[in-house]
């Protein structure tokens, strides 16, 4: 099923549910994101500058928010609970894109051993199309936020995303999987097939009330998946440690519907 198949399906899905919420009392925000993205994978040095900087895509998404301190119903204040004056649902839809390569000491230009040559010859990238759910907590009110009484909403959330991954992988050597075109620990530990997993997320960011309908976003991400195959690569060895995770860092604009 292609990327543009699933998002359509979705937003139709996201759009009906609004109108069930609705029926609740909930009122709504939409929004978008962007911004750049770290993917911490198997290409490139661990804890390494270069790579970390290297190693960089970018993300869009669309955003929607259950707001439970306001009736879309009524136009009123919901009933006055601590859940409802600092919690709100966020459900996502974003994709992300990350061009790869090794970087770092062991493919330094001083490198001139056949390993180094088969590292920098090596490339890729990843296509992560994911949607979930975040629960986020803002300490301070969200009437008051509404209300004007202050410009800067912090928040925390934490949330889980199912996730559609699409690699790639290759070397400008040649195919993959002979001596002269792969290293030894990455025989065998590669591949261009798509695949899904779930994934844990947790972010920290503000909001700023630029209108009575409208906010801005800052948003730092952390998102670990539970699969090291997103970006194509899983080697059987000492260093690879974790499975693959990004931090992003998007910005958003937001709008109340209601």
């Amino acid at each position: 099923m292609k990327i543009r198949y699933i998002v359509l399906v979705l937003l139709i899905f996201m759009l009906s549910k609004q109108d069930g919420y609705g029926q609740f009392g909930f009122s709504h925000e939409l929004g978008v994101i962007t911004g750049p993205v770290v993917f911490y994978s198997d290409f490139g040095q661990r804890n390494d500058t270069e790579t970390n900087l290297g190693n960089v895509g970018v993300g869009i998404g669309l955003i929607h928010y259950l707001n439970f301190s306001y009736r879309a119903d009524c136009n009123c204040y919901t009933k006055d609970t601590y859940f409802n004056d600092h919690f709100k649902l966020r459900n996502e839809i974003s994709y992300h894109k990350t061009n790869l390569e090794h970087l770092g000491k062991w493919v330094d230009p001083s490198r001139t051993s056949l390993i180094a040559d088969q590292l920098r010859a090596m490339k890729g990238s990843t296509s992560v199309f994911d949607i979930g759910s975040q629960l986020e907590f803002f300490p301070l009110s969200i009437r008051d936020f509404a209300a004007g009484s202050y410009k800067i909403a912090p928040f925390i959330s934490l949330g889980v995303h199912w996730v559609n991954f699409d690699p790639e992988v290759y070397s400008e050597l040649g195919p993959l999987g002979t001596p002269i075109t792969t290293p030894d620990k990455y025989f065998d530990a590669y591949t261009n097939s798509p695949g899904t997993t779930w994934s844990v997320v947790w972010s920290a960011g503000i909001r700023y009330k630029l209108t009575p309908l409208s906010d801005l976003m800052l948003d730092s991400r952390w998102q670990h998946y539970f699969s090291n195959w997103v970006e194509g690569l899983n080697p059987d060895v000492p260093e690879n440690k974790a499975n693959d995770w990004i931090f992003w860092l998007n910005v958003g604009y937001i709008y109340y519907l209601d």
